[in-house]
């Protein structure tokens, strides 16, 4: 629900700056996700968001509200997001002020400089100090906006870097950027669409989106992204990067761990998502993971690489045991895993086991071990309802990995990508430059000296580059000789 303090009788728009109108986050039905039984929210994108287009600081700091302060401080050392943010400001104190502010230019020869009513001096004096100086002497004040959305749709793509890889960065961009604001008309259109439905603005902030009746889109993460997609008539199915585990499963798993004196995790790397793990563990309570005296996967050659480079990015000691194969169509994972899982709890002493598994087949273990607690982790697609039935009889807990927080996980994807690219190049491109050069000489009949070889060499070999086309087909270029 958005609560807006009016303004007092007789001040309508001489009072109005950025920071006088106070919208709260008090719940509204539409921002409520499943009354938060499987998730928390999160809050990274809308606090970059909320910065980026102007929210004052002063939200920042309540406790109540959705953005939160350590994103707006952090955002603050930037450049390029101070001057993106202090433009927004400035276009939309002109937009609620616009007929005020152009009186005031027109009959009384004033200049931005000398409004301060209406125009915050402080974002003027911070782009300055930016390296932006957008007063100008005999102006007229649509030519102003028109300025702004120019440096706007110029400067925005140097922000891209502070949202996650997996936003769609058009979508986001285009709230920036004002339709046909390059143009007096186009100006004048985005003015009476705010104007008419300010209210309906998050923090009544100027942003480029279709108005309507929808609570506060910077609630939350979740509400935000899952609003941008829509308005590009797309939508967002990936939950676990906006959102969070709730408390009660968090406080399960704490709970179990801290009623264990030697829990040990063990992963069937066949029937889990890396990554989604990776966020498991970086997203519970540091403290308690140390009850955990290792977490040990059973890792099928056929596999991804990502299981290797687990260890880079998780606080826990990692086991690695790749089981080769006898018959090329039959994993030994379930089978090895079981057996170690069994030697853990006789000759290790380990008394707590966390499965990290969507397969059914770890039912005999944990039948096979009843004086053992266990706590298994699957993912909600993946595993059938008579497994979770069967849990569920026994009192086991169980929770989802893909509910954990994965927004933030994006350093260990990119690492498996790279590595995974640099093996397929090691293997599909081989190419020796010096070979290739003694070919073309025997080839060609040249007789060259060392010095016109070199020469030839530096010119053409060496800057050699790749040159991928529309179809993703890649050659190799040599520099043109004419």
């Amino acid at each position: 629900m958005n609560i807006v303090i009016p303004n007092l009788p007789n001040q309508t728009d001489q009072t109005n700056q950025i920071d006088q109108t106070i919208q709260t986050n008090q719940p509204n039905p539409a921002d409520q996700p499943e009354a938060n039984i499987f998730y928390n929210n999160t809050y990274t994108v809308v606090s970059t968001a909320a910065y980026l287009i102007g929210v004052p600081e002063r939200i920042f700091q309540s406790e109540f509200e959705s953005p939160r302060q350590e994103v707006f401080d952090r955002l603050e050392k930037e450049k390029s997001a101070r001057i993106i943010r202090n433009l927004c400001i400035l276009r939309t104190s002109i937009e609620r002020n616009f007929k005020n502010i152009n009186d005031k230019m027109q009959f009384e020869y004033k200049g931005l400089l000398s409004l301060p009513e209406y125009i915050p001096q402080d974002a003027l004096t911070q782009l300055s100090q930016d390296g932006i100086n957008i007063i100008k002497s005999n102006y007229k004040l649509v030519y102003y906006i028109i300025d702004i959305n120019r440096l706007i749709m110029d400067r925005i793509n140097n922000c891209k870097d502070f949202f996650p890889v997996w936003l769609n960065w058009q979508y986001l961009r285009d709230i920036f950027i004002m339709p046909d604001g390059l143009t007096e008309e186009g100006t004048r259109r985005a003015a009476d669409l705010y104007y008419m439905n300010k209210n309906l603005y998050p923090y009544r902030m100027y942003i480029n989106w279709p108005p309507s009746e929808q609570g506060n889109i910077l609630y939350n993460d979740k509400k935000f992204v899952t609003l941008l997609y829509q308005w590009n008539h797309d939508s967002f199915e990936d939950l676990s990067k906006v959102s969070d585990a709730s408390f009660r499963t968090k406080s399960n798993i704490y709970r179990f761990l801290d009623e264990s004196e030697n829990a040990v995790v063990v992963v069937d790397c066949e029937n889990s998502d890396p990554y989604k793990l990776c966020a498991v563990l970086n997203h519970l309570d540091q403290e308690m993971l140390e009850k955990i005296t290792r977490i040990i996967l059973f890792d099928d050659v056929h596999t991804t690489d990502a299981w290797a480079i687990l260890q880079q990015y998780v606080s826990v000691p990692i086991e690695h045991n790749v089981i080769e194969r006898i018959k090329q169509n039959k994993s030994l994972v379930d089978i090895r895993l079981t057996a170690d899982a069994c030697k853990e709890f006789y000759q290790n002493k380990a008394d707590s086991f966390i499965i990290v598994s969507s397969d059914s087949d770890y039912w005999g273990l944990i039948s096979a071990l009843p004086d053992a607690s266990f706590l298994v982790m699957i993912e909600r697609e993946k595993c059938g309802p008579d497994m979770k039935s069967a849990l569920a009889a026994s009192g086991i807990f169980y929770c989802f990995i893909d509910d954990f927080y994965s927004g933030d996980s994006q350093e260990i994807v990119i690492d498996a990508l790279v590595r995974e690219t640099r093996k397929y190049l090691d293997f599909t491109v081989r190419l020796n430059v010096n070979d290739l050069m003694d070919h073309v000489l025997a080839a060609t009949r040249a007789n060259l000296t060392d010095a016109e070889k070199k020469a030839f060499f530096d010119k053409y070999i060496k800057p050699m580059h790749l040159h991928i086309d529309d179809n993703g087909d890649v050659k190799i270029e040599l520099n043109p000789w004419k």
